[in-house]
């Protein structure tokens, strides 16, 4: 008869031994003992976690940013965007601005009449540039507040009310600019003409962040015509400000100009820049689109 070997079974009398009645080597008891252990270790470090997350939450204001000292001054964008900064197309082929004004159109849909029109949630702020419109602090009780009507006529041919092409069918297109939102941010409009181009120095006046566009090359000087600015005093009215973030400001309509080159050279790429100024308000090597931003546009007719 063949010899039995004595570890036959070994490994099932490891996983379940019925003589101590042990599984993996434990009994019930011990491994009772293990799993009230981790878990009292993990919940003690959830808790842990948990308690610093609420302690942190706790010195956080749901309207108020904690640290606004290294904010960069807002962002200067247009609509319509567009690939690479570029706006190209044919006066005589609607398909090829079509994209644009599409863009332009759902744009300047908020700013319609009849969505302002709710005197709970909008007021009339006048159409002449004035101060700040203090609305209480950040952390008062006053709660949601009211936003300042800006309506989309104030842009006058650039509106796409009386030209729903704004410009484009005519070789004479318009860009309609906003300052991005920060919460509770003052622009500060220029004390002195000294930091201002001599060109845009005629733009300054109170209570008005001014906006200016020029040629960017020196070779394209005499080609970009007359630029028109429509809005309330051509550039972003103070009176629009601050704002107060979207739980309190949650109507909120910034101001908008429009800006439209009515003679600009044809058959041409002229690359143009748009700048800001104030005294809180820089520019960057880094961010293209920081108080100012440069386009090329090409308008072709044949």
């Amino acid at each position: 008869m063949p010899v039995q070997n004595k570890d036959d079974g070994g490994w099932k009398k490891f996983l379940w031994n019925s003589e101590t009645r042990e599984l993996l080597g434990r009994t019930g008891g011990s491994w009772a003992k293990i799993l009230l252990f981790y878990v009292i270790f993990y919940g003690c470090l959830a808790g842990i976690f948990i308690g610093t997350i609420q302690a942190m939450l706790l010195t956080l204001s749901n309207y108020k940013p904690t640290w606004q000292d290294r904010i960069a001054p807002p962002g200067l964008t247009h609509s319509p965007r567009s690939d690479k900064a570029e706006l190209t197309f044919n006066v005589n082929d609607v398909e090829t601005y079509l994209k644009y004004t599409k863009s332009m159109k759902e744009f300047v849909e908020a700013y319609n009449e009849e969505k302002q029109r709710d005197q709970m949630k909008f007021e009339d702020c006048g159409e002449q540039p004035d101060e700040y419109k203090h609305r209480g602090d950040l952390e008062s009780e006053i709660g949601v507040r009211k936003a300042c009507r800006f309506s989309k006529s104030l842009l006058g041919p650039c509106s796409g009310v009386e030209d729903s092409d704004f410009g484009f069918r005519d070789g004479k297109p318009c860009l309609i600019v906003k300052l991005n939102r920060i919460v509770n941010f003052r622009p500060k409009p220029p004390q002195s003409n000294e930091s201002i181009p001599e060109e845009a120095q005629h733009k300054v006046q109170p209570n008005v962040i001014p906006l200016y566009c020029h040629n960017k090359r020196e070779e394209d000087e005499g080609k970009l015509g007359e630029v028109r600015y429509y809005g309330i005093g051509g550039g972003f009215p103070l009176q629009y400000y601050p704002y107060y973030g979207k739980l309190l400001h949650p109507q909120y309509l910034q101001p908008l100009v429009a800006i439209q080159f009515v003679n600009i050279t044809m058959n041409y790429e002229l690359r143009i820049e748009c700048k800001v100024f104030g005294e809180n308000i820089q520019y960057s090597d880094k961010d293209r689109y920081q108080g100012r931003f440069d386009i090329k546009i090409t308008i072709n007719n044949y």
